[in-house]
């Protein structure tokens, strides 16, 4: 059902009413209560309503358009293949009569031996010479560079208590232990060991020295030993201290033995003590 909207209320309002009714009741209401009160009249004939407008006739069915179908695809235009069409050379004009000779190019001389050029077997030999001769400046040149970073200190010349024909041994050596040296090497080059000397004694050793011949694991007698090393320490009962000495040997730190091929030799030289006949022990 079709409805028109009021401008004014903004409400639907039917297609039988040519104005809004809400709207005239209230314009009528408000006319009301401004005019005067007169008199009542007198009844008239009823008001005609008019008759509600007729509705808008309905829209004409569409028109069925006629179907075209699609034309059908049509082949290309076939064009047959054209023969292969041979390059256009213009004409040349005919050769003249005049060809100029052609001039004679100078033949390359022969190069002979150069009066300064030796032979091959000559150079052969000067280059083995020089090349032998490099190696050797190479090796010299190293080995006085090691010979110059040698400290100048003699060989090992301690020897073991036991290498001794008729050595008189300390009766402290049998309470003293070094053990677990190390090779080092200080800021002016040179090799030094640190190591642990152990007092296995319940005696106070004051101004304990003695010597240490370092042996390798290989050891022999006719062999010399790698180096050798002094100390000088306190030691209280039962107990066991770490120094370091510096290290008289002919070999350098890289040709030291390491820790688990070295033997130790310990040759106690102070305190001088004798050994007691009843017990055997430091007096």
């Amino acid at each position: 059902m079709f409805t028109w909207i009021c401008p004014q209320c903004g409400r639907e309002v039917p297609p039988a009413y040519a104005d809004c009714p809400d709207c005239a009741a209230k314009a009528a209401a408000v006319g009301a209560a401004a005019a005067p009160p007169q008199a009542p009249a007198e009844p008239g004939p009823p008001p005609q309503t008019a008759p509600p407008p007729a509705y808008p006739p309905p829209p004409p069915p569409p028109v069925a358009q006629p179907y075209y179908p699609p034309p059908a695809p049509q082949a290309p235009p076939y064009y047959p293949p054209q023969p292969p069409t041979q390059p256009y050379y213009p004409p040349q004009p005919p050769p003249s009569a005049y060809y100029p000779l052609a001039q004679p190019q100078p033949r390359p001389q022969a190069v002979g031996p150069s009066r300064f050029a030796l032979p091959v077997w000559l150079l052969t030999v000067v280059f083995a010479l020089a090349f032998v001769g490099l190696v050797f400046g190479i090796y010299w040149i190293v080995q006085v560079a090691r010979g110059n970073s040698q400290p100048n200190t003699p060989s090992a010349s301690v020897e073991s208590p036991a290498a001794k024909s008729g050595a008189k041994t300390n009766p402290l050596q049998r309470y003293i232990e070094v053990a677990g040296v190390r090779f080092v090497q200080d800021a002016k080059k040179k090799t030094v060991a640190k190591f642990m000397v152990i007092n296995h004694s319940e005696a106070d050793f004051s101004g304990l020295a003695g010597n240490v011949t370092i042996w390798g694991r290989t050891q022999k007698s006719e062999e010399d030993a790698e180096g050798t090393f002094s100390f000088t320490t306190n030691l209280a009962p039962l107990e066991s201290k770490e120094l370091s000495a510096p290290v008289t040997s002919k070999l350098q730190i890289y040709e030291m033995p390491d820790w688990q091929n070295v033997t130790l030799d310990l040759q106690i030289t102070a305190p001088a003590v004798e050994a007691s006949p009843g017990s055997g022990g430091p007096r």
